[in-house]
C-alpha cells in the first residue's frame, strides 16, 4: 500500500505506474473520496472539541441553564453519530480504492503487455545437444515408474501425479542441497503454514485482485501459493529494532495454486501443478532504495548458483510492466532449458517491493534518530519441487532412457544413475 499523500501528491506518476502495469485503478475516485475523508474527520474532530467545551461548561451551570446546556449536548451528540456513521461508510470505500493502487514500477522496467516483452539480461550454458531424439519428462518418468500420472488424475483430478521411488528420492535430494546452499548465504530455514489468515494475503497484495486463484476454506483461512505469505506475516503488526536488518528467512511450504487463469496451458506433467512445494527467500531491509537493489540482485544471484550447481543452462529475465504484479517494483525471472519443449520455463522469481507490503501489513523499525519507518521488502524462490524436475529428467536423460544424476545431488541421491540395471 503507498501512503495516501504521497498518492494526492504524485498523481500523474501513479497514472503511469498503473499504465505500465496495464492495471485499473480508479486514482480519481481515490482522491474525491479521500477529500470526503478528510472533510469527516475533520467535522468530527470539531464536534469532539465543542462536546468537551460544553461538558465542562454543563459541570459549571445549574438550573435551567444546565438543563439546555444538556438538551444541546444531546443534538450534538446525535450529530456526530451520524457523522461517525457515514465515515464509516466512506472509510469502507477508501479502504477499498487505497488496495488497488499498484507500486510504481522502476524506471529500468521494460514496456510490454506480456511476458513475451520480458528482456533477457543474462544466459549462462548452452542448450543441451543430444546424439539421440530427447524425450519429455513425462515420458521418461513414467518409463522408469518413478511418477504417475495417470493415477493422480484418478486420486488428485486435474494436475494430479505421484511421484515414487527414485522421484521422491530426487525431490528431497534438491530439498536438502537446497538448505544447506541458502543457509550457508546466512538465510535463516524456517518451516511456515500454507493455511494463512486474509490478513497476511492482503498485506502481501495478493488480496484482493488474485482471490480466484487461491484455494479458500469454509472458515475463511486461504491456502498460500507461496511461503512468502506466512512468512511476510511473521513480524505483523510488530515493531522491529533496526539491529535485525536485514532479516533473512529461508521459508519452507507446500504451496496451492488454482492456476484459475491457465486453462489448456501445462495440461501434461510438472510443470503447472496445483500442489508443490517450495523454498523462498525473504528478506526486509532498511528502508532504502539502494538496500531494496542490492538484495534484490543477492537473492536473484543465489538461486543462480544453485542451478549452476545443477549445471543446467538458464537465462535471467526482467519483467515488464505488465509482467508485474500489484506491489512488485522490479522482478527477475531465472528460466531453465527445456529440451523437451525446446525452450526456456520458468523456475524462479525474485522481486522487490520497497515498503508497500511492510505498510499494509504494519511492520515498522526505528531508525538510528528514533523515526518510526517502514522497512523494505523481497522475495525470491529459491527452488521448487517438482518443477525443477522437469530441467533435471530432461537435461540429463541418456539414450538408453535412464536419468543420470547431477553430481551435486549424488550424495543425497545415493547413486549416480536413475533406472541403471541392478
Amino acid at each position: 500500500m503507498l501512503d495516501i499523500h504521497f498518492i494526492r501528491e504524485n498523481i500523474d506518476i501513479i497514472k503511469a505506474g498503473a499504465a505500465k502495469k496495464h492495471i485499473d485503478a480508479d486514482i480519481d475516485r481515490l482522491i474525491i473520496v479521500d477529500d470526503e475523508r478528510k472533510r469527516l474527520r475533520q467535522e468530527l474532530d470539531q464536534k469532539r472539541s465543542e462536546q468537551n467545551r460544553r461538558s465542562n461548561e454543563i459541570q459549571r451551570a445549574n438550573g435551567k441553564e444546565r438543563e439546555k446546556l444538556i438538551e444541546a449536548m444531546q443534538h450534538l451528540k446525535a450529530g456526530m453519530a451520524e457523522s461517525e456513521e457515514q465515515l464509516k461508510t466512506v472509510m469502507v470505500e477508501w479502504q477499498k480504492l487505497m488496495l488497488t493502487v499498484p507500486n510504481i514500477p522502476d524506471m529500468s522496467v521494460p514496456d510490454g503487455e506480456s511476458d513475451a516483452n520480458n528482456l533477457e539480461v543474462k544466459k549462462w550454458g548452452t542448450p543441451t545437444e543430444f546424439s539421440f531424439t530427447p524425450k519429455g519428462h513425462v515420458e521418461l518418468m513414467t518409463a522408469l515408474d518413478i511418477a504417475d500420472f495417470e493415477r493422480g488424475a484418478k486420486v488428485a483430478g486435474f494436475r494430479g501425479y505421484f511421484l515414487k521411488g527414485d522421484g521422491v528420492l530426487l525431490a528431497n535430494a534438491v530439498w536438502q542441497l537446497a538448505l544447506k546452499h541458502f543457509s550457508a548465504k546466512g538465510l535463516m530455514p524456517m518451516s511456515v503454514p500454507s493455511l494463512v489468515r486474509r490478513e497476511s494475503f492482503l498485506g502481501t497484495g495478493y488480496l484482493p485482485q488474485g482471490e480466484e486463484d487461491l484455494y479458500k476454506t469454509q472458515d475463511g483461512e486461504y491456502l498460500a501459493g507461496t511461503g512468502e505469505v506466512a512468512t511476510m506475516g511473521y513480524y505483523m503488526d510488530e515493531t522491529l529494532n533496526i539491529s535485525a536488518f536485514p532479516v533473512r528467512f529461508l521459508a519452507f511450504s507446500p504451496c496451492f495454486r488454482r492456476e484459475a487463469g491457465a486453462h489448456g496451458k501445462d495440461v501434461r506433467g510438472l510443470i503447472r501443478v496445483h500442489e508443490f512445494f517450495k523454498w523462498e527467500q525473504v528478506i526486509l531491509c532498511k528502508a532504502e532504495h539502494d538496500e531494496s537493489v542490492h538484495f534484490h540482485d543477492w537473492i536473484n544471484r543465489n538461486t543462480e548458483e544453485f542451478i549452476e550447481l545443477l549445471h543446467i543452462p538458464y537465462h535471467t529475465v526482467v519483467n515488464c510492466g505488465s509482467d508485474l504484479g500489484l506491489g512488485q517494483v522490479k522482478k527477475y525471472d531465472i528460466e531453465l532449458w527445456v529440451p523437451g519443449e525446446n525452450t526456456y520455463r520458468e523456475i524462479s522469481s525474485a522481486s522487490y517491493f520497497h515498503d508497500f507490503q511492510t505498510r499494509r501489513l504494519n511492520i515498522r523499525y526505528r531508525d538510528a534518530e528514533g523515526n518510526l519507518k517502514f522497512p523494505h521488502s523481497l522475495n525470491s524462490t529459491a527452488i521448487p519441487t517438482p518443477r525443477i524436475l522437469v530441467s533435471i529428467i530432461e537435461n540429463y536423460q541418456q539414450s538408453d532412457g535412464t536419468i543420470k544424476v547431477p553430481e551435486a545431488l549424488v550424495p543425497y541421491v545415493g547413486k549416480t544413475i536413475i533406472g541403471a540395471a541392478r
